[in-house]
C-alpha cells in the first residue's frame, strides 16, 4: 500500500513524485492561476500496475485537494481515472468536460 506521506511535490522540476524501492514514479504538471493541469504520467515498468496507478493518482488528487486547486488532466490516463472514479469530476473547472 502506498502512503500518501511519502508523496513529493518537487516544485523546481514540477512533478509530484513517489519512489518505491529504487524506481520512481512521477506526474509532471504546469500550475496556472488556481489550476493545475496534469500534463504525463510515468511509472517504471517494473511498479507499473493498474492498481498501483490508481492509487498514486488518489494521492496526488488528495494532495491538490487540499490545496484548493482545480484539475485540468491532459494525460489521457489520468483522465481515464477521473472517467471511472466520478467523484473527483467536481474538481474540474468550470467548463471542462472528460
Amino acid at each position: 500500500m502506498i502512503d500518501a506521506a511519502d508523496l513529493v511535490d518537487n516544485d523546481f522540476l514540477r512533478q509530484f513524485e513517489l519512489k518505491i524501492d529504487d524506481h520512481l514514479a512521477k506526474i509532471e504538471y504546469s500550475l496556472q492561476e488556481r489550476k493545475i493541469f496534469l500534463t504525463k504520467l510515468v511509472v517504471p515498468e517494473e511498479i507499473d500496475s493498474a492498481e498501483f496507478q490508481n492509487e498514486f493518482i488518489k494521492i496526488v488528487f488528495q494532495n491538490i485537494e487540499e490545496r484548493s486547486l482545480s484539475v485540468v488532466p491532459t494525460s489521457p490516463e489520468i483522465a481515464k481515472f477521473i472517467r471511472k472514479n466520478k467523484r473527483y469530476k467536481s474538481m474540474l473547472p468550470v467548463g471542462v468536460r472528460i
